[in-house]
């Protein structure tokens, strides 16, 4: 009966949470924004629809330990270095301006110094998943506006950990050590060389060899086992459970296998993490909402200022022109998903007094909600600001420069490295023409690597490892993998993430072809027919026929057999634009298949 009551609370929340966040999709709003309604709707403040909230915290503390690991698995020391000067300046500054105006504020409100602290650090952190989104939506990431609110965005997510450990002192619990200080210098020195030992060679190792598998679930429950070992061990230490998971996934980081970890763990740490939104929201009483709107509108108000001034100054700091310091810090106005998981440490603790609690929940789902549309207005907050006539050493500035991450544009992305993919890739190195390969066989990206091929180690079917090829700054796309399953779902995933990219896909049998063409793919190439061509070929030298002939006898098949198969694939777009636009789209079409008959 407790399994069965368990499983129904997790239906009733999953099919509440899909409900509401498809309705915000619809209206553009944060998904994390509608997982946190949907809490509120099922919580005991509002309908009451879950029996024992304990099996959703369940969920949503593990969910937290994959939030944590996936945040270590995309940072890597490569990246930060790049952005050293933002890391090093900006986001220090931004976090120590913004927590000393929320604890200020927390001192106003009468609270006691570490509750006021824990209030500081709360309003400085912003949303990570929200800002990323947007700007990417607004191609802005790799603008110098983008890198440095990805530069503050990093530090803060890294400075999550080290406060998550700082609360529990705040609480007046003090750690747990039961080793003398020269055992406890040797076990951190220990710790410390047990994670370079894992980095550079045992886990390499290990997910090498579970690639080498070829299985998807083998490699899963390695890179998922490494998540929970790691984890396991820092609370042994008397460490937390989420520090432990951001060391694993920094771990597995640093070698070429990050990606497609990443692209693995992904949709298992977006469904646990949202029980966690959902069980944060049903802490939300709708009863002080009511009574206090005209508090919580004033609060999300004052902070989005605020945090647009810190992270301005911040940014100038760096010496960037106003424009752009201006717009990070508008990015940076809202409070983050991260935020929460502090807050719920902090309530742990008896560090948030349920009033102040209840106020930030209200507040922090307010600011995400407008953030999207807040960054679209940044140029129009920025030319009022202009008229207060500022000094033009601030609005102008002496932009300096962060290093741009390395990405592909306007190249040719290769998915397989077997024959098909070797000759593109050289045909690319021949005529000088940018080119990404991904390939799924790890003894091959090892060699490739080492002979500084631009080739990634993933599965191409996951969007994650599609990203780091830049298939959305690509040119065009070839599918060359021998598994015609494989390739159904790379053209299918490829169209869905860039709407207008030229797809070529091979494929072995003439079946195959509609529906890749179905799919989205721009042209497809079927083996078994250009088999026969080239039996016809050589068939025809044997009996010492023209070879002109022979050659244009080839293109004729050729170029009659295509035509049959684009003929089909327009007559099936037709029936398609027929059924959205009725009988003017069919007789259209009618006209069109007309016209190329004639």
């Amino acid at each position: 009966m407790v399994v069965t009551g368990t499983l129904t609370d997790i239906l009733i929340v999953m099919a509440v949470a899909v409900v509401v966040t498809l309705l915000f999709s619809r209206l553009r709003l944060p998904t994390l924004v509608g997982l946190f309604v949907a809490g509120v709707l099922i919580g005991p403040n509002a309908f009451a629809l879950i029996e024992s909230p304990e099996s959703v915290e369940q969920l949503a503390d593990i969910g937290v330990i994959f939030l944590l690991f996936t945040l270590g698995l995309e940072l890597s020391f490569r990246r930060m270095a790049r952005l050293a000067r933002v890391l090093l300046i900006a986001g220090p500054l931004q976090v120590v301006l913004t927590g000393a105006a929320g604890a200020g504020a927390g001192f106003a409100l009468g609270l006691s110094a570490p509750q006021a602290v824990v209030l500081g650090m709360l309003a400085a952190l912003s949303s990570t998943a929200v800002v990323l989104k947007t700007m990417t939506e607004r191609a802005q990431v790799d603008t110098p506006l983008g890198r440095n609110v990805l530069g503050i965005l990093i530090f803060q997510d890294i400075l999550v950990v080290p406060l998550m450990l700082v609360l529990p002192l705040l609480g007046g619990d003090a750690p747990q050590i039961s080793m003398s200080a020269p055992l406890l210098v040797a076990v951190a020195i220990g710790v410390v060389a047990l994670i370079i030992v894992l980095a550079k060679w045992i886990v390499p190792w290990v997910l090498y060899e579970a690639a080498r598998s070829r299985s998807a679930d083998v490699f899963l429950m390695v890179v998922v086992a490494i998540c929970f070992a790691v984890a396991a061990l820092s609370a042994r230490l008397g460490l937390s459970l989420a520090l432990g998971a951001f060391l694993a996934g920094l771990i597995i980081s640093e070698s070429e296998y990050a990606h497609h970890s990443l692209g693995l763990v992904m949709p298992f740490r977006n469904l646990l993490v949202s029980f966690f939104f959902v069980s944060i929201g049903m802490l939300l009483d709708p009863r002080f909402l009511a009574g206090h709107w005209w508090i919580v509108l004033l609060g999300a108000v004052g902070l989005m200022v605020v945090k647009t001034v810190t992270g301005a100054v911040a940014v100038l700091a760096l010496r960037y022109p106003l424009r752009i310091s201006l717009g990070a810090g508008l990015a940076l106005s809202q409070v983050g998903e991260f935020s929460f998981v502090l807050a719920a440490v902090a309530t742990a603790h008896s560090l948030l007094p349920d009033d102040v609690r209840q106020a930030f929940l209200a507040v922090a789902v307010l600011t995400m909600a407008v953030t999207p549309v807040l960054i679209g207005q940044s140029d129009r907050v920025y030319r009022l600001v202009e008229r207060l006539r500022l000094p033009r050493s601030i609005t102008a500035g002496r932009e300096i420069g962060i290093p741009e991450e390395p990405s592909y544009s306007d190249h040719l992305l290769i998915i397989g490295y077997g024959i098909n993919g070797r000759n593109l890739a050289r045909a690319a190195r021949e005529f000088d023409f940018p080119y990404v390969v991904v390939e799924m066989n790890p003894q091959t990206v090892r060699e490739e690597v080492a002979r500084n091929e631009p080739i990634h180690f993933g599965d191409a079917t996951n969007e994650a490892v599609l990203t780091l090829a830049g298939a959305q700054h690509a040119r065009a796309a070839a599918v060359v993998v021998g598994d015609p399953v494989a390739t159904r779902s790379i053209v299918a995933q490829l169209r869905r993430m860039c709407p207008a990219l030229y797809i070529i896909a091979r494929t072995r049998f003439l079946t195959e072809v509609q529906p890749l063409y179905a799919l989205g793919a721009s042209d497809v190439v079927p083996e078994e027919f250009e088999t026969s061509i080239e039996i016809f070929h050589r068939v025809a030298h044997y009996f010492g026929l023209p070879e002109e002939a022979v050659r244009s006898l080839e293109e004729a098949i050729r170029v009659d057999h295509y035509a049959v198969l684009r003929r089909a694939q327009d007559d099936q777009t037709c029936e398609h634009d027929a059924t959205d636009q009725g009988e003017q789209g069919a007789e259209g079409c009618q006209a069109d298949r007309g016209d190329q008959t004639g």
